[in-house]
């Protein structure tokens, strides 16, 4: 899913997924700002009745969390999300514990009640489609990823793990520059030189 003035630049850059080992890509255009949770409906006919793992076009982690989606697959969670600990847990959804638990999530709340984040990936059921028509717009005017995963955790259904490696986004000036900075100190050397060569070529 993509949107605003750019959508063509992932068609450039990840053309049909061949350099990333794919079969095929698919895409779908979100018109104006709806909210992550409408973003994710527009995939309901891709996804068709399976489960579905969203990750935000922003994210940037060290490793990769393909055990994590692994045992998603083949477990009985309606749904599970990926947490890390941030210096700055305000600017994100923070998740509330009760021991072990996760009794509720807080979208960008004032006063944080834990310091770590809910990352930018998440994994559903097929019943997240259903979830998301029965949610109203929030105070922004967008329909909240936050409200999904509580509903989940309503129901005793919401997994969690703590990512491993590091992760930020790059939704301000400040995290981008922090991502670049990592990138360059630990990921520069993680693609291999022939599949870095035909990215470049398919940017310039």
């Amino acid at each position: 899913m993509t949107g605003g003035n750019n959508a063509g630049d992932f068609l450039r850059l990840l053309g049909n997924g061949k350099d990333f080992g794919l079969k095929h890509l698919n895409y779908t255009y979100q018109e104006g700002e709806g909210g992550i949770a409408a973003a994710l409906a527009l995939a309901e006919h891709f996804v068709d009745r399976d489960r579905v793992c969203v990750v935000l076009g922003d994210n940037i982690i060290e490793g990769n969390f393909r055990a994590s989606a692994e045992a998603f697959a083949r477990g009985r969670e309606g749904a599970r999300i990926l947490l890390k600990q941030v210096p700055d847990p305000e600017r994100f959804g923070v998740p509330m514990f009760r021991g072990k638990r996760i009794v509720g999530i807080e979208e960008k709340p004032g006063r944080p009640k834990s310091r770590y984040a809910v990352t930018g990936i998440y994994m559903y059921d097929a019943r997240v489609f259903d979830v998301i028509r029965t949610l109203k717009p929030s105070g922004r005017g967008e329909l909240e990823i936050t409200d999904v995963n509580n509903w989940y955790i309503e129901r005793g259904e919401l997994g969690f793990e703590i990512l491993r490696g590091w992760w930020t986004d790059a939704g301000t000036f400040e995290a981008l520059h922090r991502a670049g900075n990592l990138v360059a100190k630990t990921g520069a050397n993680k693609l291999d030189s022939a599949r870095a060569k035909r990215i470049r070529r398919r940017i310039s």
